[in-house]
């Protein structure tokens, strides 16, 4: 933390307190509140946290007017571009771009830990095959804790690298197999010889009966919807993952935690949403309707996928997005897909429509990451559990500072308390 070289006076009740300021590298002011309790007896409300810094951290800044997010310093769009995931996982968690030897001892540190123990190959079995992957995510990374018990303590600073390197390489693999589970195909085992995005496509697409080549173009960009969904700053699901690190609970706990805070509708379920609301308009004659429910504002019905909650101008990481549903669109076609066609209509429509450029209402990240994740094949059930895959790294990072930051203390957010007052039992004869 920096020393604060501004304060703010705050005169309460007679009283004068004079709080600290911090000016970050990036961003506004951040006023110090820790002390105010103990001094003033007062705390804060901040419902949703959205004015709250909750911690101090060095890995990833979004600015929502510029419509800038920075990994490490580095633009979205240029890792995106020049990058590739791996590299991305290797930036976040270490704060630096590797060398190549230290990208090929990341990268084979990585593939050699793919595989999952065999015995947890049994957890599926336990499930209904109709279950969403989302609910068999959480419950197997959960029980990686009774697996991999030596790399569960937090304390250990070599335990918690290992940690780090068997959740990054082993979600594609539980992912994978969640997937054929619910379709009843058999588990596809990970291969060393493949990089990160085309393994998971194997794992995913790939048959016993036959051979499955992955084509370069869907590979790259499964790569980068990995690469835009890696971190994304002080979100719901980190922020619960470093509310359950802070009781020191162990990493495949505290990243299941977090899977299932990804899990709701208004956070990762936004590109599944989006989908849903594609079939929903159903046909390209239709979108006139929809358009104009969508300005109508006694109407309740809302374009999803559209503008986002963090970025007021544009969303940056969806003209990378849109590349790569061009290119995948190019390869696949849509002319035998309705949901993909209306896709592009509506896009076409929201691009050059006065009301979506006035409202800022972009097709954002979502939209365009379902549109490429329908296109290969994927049902709407897998959509957040390959976010949560991205996501991983990003939760790990956060992760991996909070423990090791000298001022981490358990988690403990104050309320405004509108409840009844002390009272007494009354016996239930008397009630």
């Amino acid at each position: 933390m920096v020393d604060a070289k501004k304060s703010a006076t705050l005169n309460l009740n007679g009283e004068t307190y004079e709080l600290p300021i911090f000016s970050p590298t990036a961003g506004p002011d951040v006023l110090d509140i820790r002390k105010l309790y103990a001094q003033a007896g007062v705390f804060t409300y901040d419902p949703g946290f959205t004015s709250t810094a909750s911690c101090d951290s060095t890995i990833t800044f979004i600015d929502g007017n510029k419509g800038e997010l920075l990994h490490r310093g580095y633009p979205i769009d240029q890792l995106a571009e020049k990058s590739h995931y791996l590299e991305v996982c290797f930036l976040l968690l270490y704060g630096h771009l590797p060398t190549a030897a230290e990208l090929e001892d990341f990268e084979g540190r990585v593939t050699r830990h793919t595989m999952v123990h065999e015995q947890m190959h049994y957890f599926f079995r336990g499930f209904r095959r109709d279950a969403h992957p989302m609910a068999t995510l959480v419950g197997v990374v959960g029980a990686m804790s009774a697996f991999y018990a030596d790399s569960a303590d937090v304390n250990d600073p070599w335990q918690r690298e290992v940690a780090s390197i068997r959740l990054i390489a082993k979600l594609p693999t539980i992912a994978a197999m969640a997937y054929k589970y619910s379709i009843g195909q058999p588990f596809v085992y990970p291969r060393n010889d493949l990089d990160y995005s085309a393994n998971f496509l194997n794992m995913c697409f790939s048959v016993p009966a036959e051979e499955y080549h992955v084509d370069p173009i869907l590979s790259r960009a499964m790569d980068r919807i990995f690469i835009l969904h890696a971190d994304h700053e002080q979100n719901a699901s980190t922020s619960t993952v470093r509310l359950a690190s802070s009781s020191g609970a162990n990493p495949f706990a505290c990243i299941a935690a977090g899977i299932a805070c990804l899990w709701g509708p208004a956070h990762g379920g936004a590109n599944q949403a989006c989908l849903e609301m594609l079939r929903e308009i159903g046909s390209v004659d239709r979108i006139p309707e929809f358009i104009a429910r969508a300005k109508d504002k006694n109407d309740p019905f809302r374009l999803m996928g559209f503008g986002h909650r963090v970025y007021k101008n544009f969303d940056p990481r969806a003209k990378v997005m849109k590349q790569s549903a061009d290119e995948v669109l190019g390869l696949l076609g849509v002319d035998n897909n309705p949901l993909l066609q209306v896709a592009k209509e509506l896009e076409k429509i929201a691009l050059n429509d006065a009301y979506f450029a006035e409202k800022k209402l972009f097709p954002n990240v979502d939209f365009y990451s379902g549109i490429i994740l329908e296109a290969m094949g994927f049902p709407t059930s897998m959509f957040t559990p390959i976010f949560a895959l991205s996501r991983t790294v990003g939760w790990i990072s956060q992760w991996k500072e909070m423990i090791a930051d000298p001022q981490n203390k358990i988690g403990r957010p104050r309320q405004l308390y509108l409840g009844e007052t002390l009272r007494d039992y009354t016996d239930i004869e008397t009630r």
